[in-house]
């Protein structure tokens, strides 16, 4: 099994040594570049086409939000890990309209972000659980996505590994509705919804409902009605 390519972009070189220093240790890793801006990153993975980019939130000319949605239309195959000092909500959005496979603080354990470089090369979608612990959050992200979404939506043939009932269900889920709820709508049982997310859930790589939505939303499978307030009663996602 061939090694996970790695690109390290950030303008620190004392950090960017010491996450070279921390993957080199894996025998899974290898860094096979670095860079201290955006025009040497766009270079760099033209010429080294990484599987995985490491890439700092506040880079000097091109911010890194900027960077991940220039490398992410040039190179959709890879995935792009965004590394920032503290944790901002709309950053948060920001990184996964870019196509930010995941977003975590530059304080996290070394053993945290090989096990995250690890799952986003496997084409895993990951968002902090903590920012999408709290409903308003969750709620806020489904609106970004709403409007992807829409901006999307000249995709008449767009790929889903789900089956057309897993769409229905997932489609629920974004709706507000509970598992019963779904049950009841779907007239199938409450184990049969829940051996469905259970297999949407393996399907798109995802933990909980909330990630397999946005996914689901991020590549135009399902969409949020216009009459829909994930603010309102009912709405949102079931946390």
């Amino acid at each position: 099994m061939n090694p996970i390519q790695i690109l390290i972009v950030d303008d620190h070189p004392l950090f960017r040594r010491g996450i070279r220093w921390s993957l080199e240790a894996e025998r899974d890793m290898r860094v096979i570049g670095e860079a201290g801006d955006g025009h040497d990153a766009i270079q760099q993975a033209d010429h080294l086409v990484p599987d995985v980019m490491l890439v700092d939130i506040n880079l000097p000319g091109m911010s890194g939000l900027e960077l991940a949605r220039v490398l992410k239309r040039r190179h959709p195959r890879a995935s792009i890990v965004v590394l920032t000092m503290h944790e901002d909500d709309e950053q948060l959005f920001t990184a996964i309209r870019a196509g930010a496979a995941a977003y975590c603080t530059k304080d996290v354990d070394s053993s945290d972000l090989i096990d995250i470089i690890r799952r986003v090369a496997r084409g895993e979608y990951l968002i902090n659980e903590n920012v999408l612990s709290h409903p308003f959050v969750a709620s806020r992200v489904l609106d970004q996505f709403r409007e992807l979404a829409e901006m999307d939506s000249g995709n008449s043939a767009v790929f889903s590994p789900l089956t057309p009932r897993e769409v229905e269900i997932l489609d629920s889920v974004a709706h507000g509705h509970s598992n019963k709820e779904i049950a009841r709508l779907l007239s199938i049982s409450d184990q049969t919804v829940k051996n469905h997310i259970t297999s949407i859930l393996r399907k798109l790589s995802v933990n909980d409902r909330t990630q397999a939505v946005i996914y689901a939303l991020r590549h135009g499978w399902i969409k949020l009605r216009d009459d829909d307030d994930p603010h309102g009663p009912g709405g949102g996602i079931d946390l």
